[in-house]
């Protein structure tokens, strides 16, 4: 059965950074089984009901503003995959939509060609569902365990710990509220409470400045639904910087 990950992606400059997190996207490709094709959630896809892109060629998006050039110049042309689409809606059930208009966003370029340089994997991205509850997104990465044993990888791209409001480039590591936070997550995680993760406002006062909206943090629900409890837990890049960032990621694998 494929592995599941989850990555803390971070800024957009990891894509032309060669630094510990990019160190460790590669280690993490080099330690899993090449899968056949990529559903990636991304935090950077969040719409009112959940779509499927189903392009053949999907276009690289750079959504973001102020970086340089060099940025910008990036392709990401791996290949879209219609049929995966297909099977996703299948799974998620009816209140799924097609979508032409998107394509692979930074969220899922800016690791993959990390991960997987020569963009020859095809990769489909699913929209994050604003209007789920955390339990329910749970819930809809568990419809998406049958794609593991289809030899897909399920991508999820986000960050833990994701304050840009109280980002300061000058601290190294993290804001104790941060680490406090990240290591809830890790523990729960690691014993595979995932239910306290769903909850995770249990964490306490933490959790308040963890983020101020949930969409970095949300794929990771995908992510611990798709996972299994067979699976062995593996942790990759923990640790925190700019204060409120968390680059935290896991592997889920048999």
């Amino acid at each position: 059965m494929m592995p599941v990950i989850f990555v803390g992606h971070g800024s957009p400059m990891n894509a032309i950074e060669e630094n510990e997190y990019t160190a460790g996207w590669r280690e993490i490709s080099a330690a899993i089984p090449r899968p056949d094709a990529i559903l990636a959630v991304s935090a950077h896809w969040y719409t009112d009901r959940t779509r499927l892109m189903t392009q053949e060629s999907p276009k690289t998006i750079h959504d973001f503003y102020g970086f340089p050039k060099e940025l910008y110049d990036i392709r990401y042309p791996a290949p879209g995959d219609p049929a995966l689409a297909a099977r996703t809606m299948g799974l998620m059930g009816g209140d799924c939509l097609e979508d032409r208009t998107w394509g692979i966003d930074h969220g899922a370029w800016s690791v993959l060609r990390l991960m997987y340089p020569q963009a020859d994997i095809p990769v489909v991205q699913m929209s994050i569902d604003r209007r789920l509850s955390p339990r329910e997104m749970f819930d809809a990465g568990k419809r998406l365990k049958a794609l593991r044993e289809q030899n897909v990888l399920v991508f999820g791209s986000g960050n833990v710990v994701h304050n840009l409001g109280l980002v300061d480039f000058s601290l190294a590591g993290g804001y104790p509220w941060a680490d406090e936070f990240d290591g809830y997550i890790r523990d729960h995680i690691e014993n595979k409470d995932y239910g306290a993760v769903v909850d995770y406002k249990k964490a306490g006062e933490c959790a308040k400045y963890a983020f101020p909206t949930r969409e970095h943090f949300d794929p990771l629900l995908y992510v611990l639904g798709a996972a299994d409890e067979k699976d062995r837990v593996r942790v990759y890049n923990e640790a925190r910087m700019a204060g409120s960032l968390s680059m935290t990621s896991y592997v889920f694998r048999e």
